[in-house]
């Protein structure tokens, strides 16, 4: 299905490898920003492919879900054709088949920012007729052969071969973006990888029809918990020592679950096929396991993945090529940060592109903008590494979750809604208080890290619902994201939430040394300013329904 099959040596402005969800978006930005760019995408797979295709990436969060509904103008689609989000939800469910009476995280209701599940297969059809119809030359069923790019410093183009319907073409483009995900081709070529240390796995699959959690209980006063009844339309996040579960529902009515683990609690040996899956679930979620088992599921595919957080050694070059998504680097699927990091690369490349087309000086900002991707690559990955044997921690794991939202509410997901991920003049401006920021969370993740070791053997608190709707200040972060602020109101937004941070760590400091009192507080006092403060008696009543 190729609408503009290219002749040879057919020229470009700006050449995509990749016609999956970072290559498509990156095109359809491109375009809305200038609609005169000559735009073309290289894609292996042919259009239209199956709905529900089997990818990582599926659930949104805020940042994902405003670029894809108001920067790129998806919304309709998104509130047609996909699932609006019910926020992340968190059982602490190990080896429970009680999920009514366990340790729930999440909201009763909507918080105000939007998001949605993203039936990958669907979406990435319509990107895909939504770049044609924007004039993006989308080659698909395509298979790159080979790259050949410019000489260091040189004005000449690069050039790539690939074949098509038996053809061979060789497409010449000013700038070159590759958004092949894992398989890297640029990546590869150029010599690229970084590893990290986080080291994780998965196991996921996907099934027919809604796994629904309102149907493993009777209890009309726990499923009433919701407004509307509808957990299934969460992110579900099944909880345990060393690893989570998700279930996500998809629009073509399948569901995709999917088990992340830390390599070293939870080997991937026990879980590289179906069967042996199943019976991991069985063992550590076995009333997820009872209704997978119970009929209505057919199993539709599974694959696995070792090791699949990692890094980039670069992703913007002043040579005029790009990397974008799983083809740069990727983090962790917890808290679905993977479009995020979509929309902020694009973000970045979109502007680089602009910039040469205006005839502007851009590789100085080729090297600022990589340092600060690099930089919340870095931050944003503090929030999994090492973490994963606390997830079954019902007392620690809520305040990391509270935090952990609010430290990306507090400093990127304002950066990117008020679309000054490119104003240098303003990273400049906030400086500080970014430092700042970062060395609060660093100082958290070691404080929450220590907390849920202190606390390995001990009896964990009864079940509880912490309801994050519940918590004004918490729900009204969510809500300012859609505020629009000139710079002076921007900076003292951004003061205030630094304001909120400090206050939060805090309090959790002080819940910490509560339960344990001479624990490490890895240099928050420091940061906070204050002297060790004396435990206190009772727990503020935010904490009280997940102590």
């Amino acid at each position: 299905m190729d609408g503009t099959a290219p002749g040879n040596d057919t020229d470009a402005d700006v050449l995509i490898i990749g016609g999956g969800l970072a290559g498509l978006t990156l095109a359809l930005q491109l375009r809305r920003r200038d609609p005169a760019l000559q735009v073309a995408v290289i894609e292996r797979r042919p259009h239209p492919v199956p709905e529900a295709a089997h990818k990582v990436g599926e659930s949104t969060v805020e940042i994902g879900a405003h670029y894809l509904a108001d920067v790129l103008g998806l919304r309709e689609h998104l509130e047609t054709e996909q699932i609006r989000k019910f926020g992340f939800r968190f059982f602490f469910s190990d080896g429970r088949h009680d999920i009514d009476r366990c340790t729930e995280i999440g909201v009763s209701r909507l918080l105000p920012t939007p998001s949605w599940q993203i039936d990958r297969g669907r979406f990435e059809n319509f990107l895909g007729v939504r770049a044609r119809a924007l004039g993006v030359r989308f080659h698909d069923n395509a298979v790159v052969r080979e790259i050949g790019m410019a000489a260091s410093g040189s004005d000449a183009p690069h050039a790539v071969t690939f074949t098509q319907a038996g053809d061979e073409h060789t497409l010449r483009a000013r700038w070159l973006v590759d958004a092949s995900g894992r398989a890297g081709l640029l990546k590869r070529k150029l010599s690229l990888a970084q590893a990290n240390d986080h080291d994780a796995n998965a196991a996921w699959w996907r099934v027919d029809g809604c796994v629904d959690p309102n149907l493993w209980s009777e209890d009309a006063a726990w499923i009433g918990r919701c407004t509307p009844p509808e957990r299934w339309r969460s992110t579900n996040h099944m909880c345990g020592p060393g690893y989570w579960f998700w279930l996500i529902p998809l629009a073509s009515g399948a569901h995709s679950l999917g088990i992340v683990c830390d390599a070293k609690l939870h080997p991937l040996e026990t879980m590289n096929t179906h069967a042996k899956a199943m019976d991991w679930l069985r063992t550590h979620q076995p009333r997820v396991a009872a209704a997978l088992d119970g009929g209505g599921h057919a199993l539709q595919d599974f694959l696995f993945l070792r090791h699949f957080s990692y890094g980039c050694k670069q992703v913007f070059s002043a040579d005029r090529w790009a990397l974008t998504g799983e083809a740069g680097l990727f983090l962790d699927p917890f808290y679905s940060p993977g479009t995020d990091f979509i929309a902020i690369a694009n973000t970045y490349i979109c502007d680089l592109i602009e910039k040469d087309r205006a005839g502007e000086a851009f590789a100085p900002y080729a090297d600022l903008y990589q340092q600060l991707y690099f930089s919340f690559y870095e931050n944003t990955l503090t929030l999994y590494q090492d973490q994963y044997p606390l997830f079954g921690d019902s007392q620690v794991m809520p305040l990391k979750v509270i935090w952990d939202y609010t430290f990306y509410w507090a400093l990127l997901a304002p950066l990117f809604f008020g679309r000054r991920m490119t104003d240098i003049a303003m990273f400049g401006r906030l400086r500080l208080q970014f430092v700042e920021a970062g060395a609060l969370n660093s100082a958290m993740q070691a404080l929450l890290r220590a907390w849920g070791e202190h606390n390995r053997g001990r009896t964990q608190p009864p079940g509880r619902l912490l309801d994050q709707y519940g918590i004004d200040w918490f729900h009204e972060m969510n809500r300012a994201l859609n505020d629009v602020l000139d710079d002076d109101a921007f900076a003292r937004r951004i003061d205030d939430n630094l304001a909120r941070m400090r206050w939060l760590a805090a309090e959790i400091l002080a819940q910490a040394r509560r339960v344990h009192a001479g624990i490490d507080t890895y240099g928050l006092n420091d940061l906070l300013g204050q002297p060790d403060p004396p435990p206190p008696s009772l727990a503020p009543p935010w904490y009280a329904d997940a102590a």
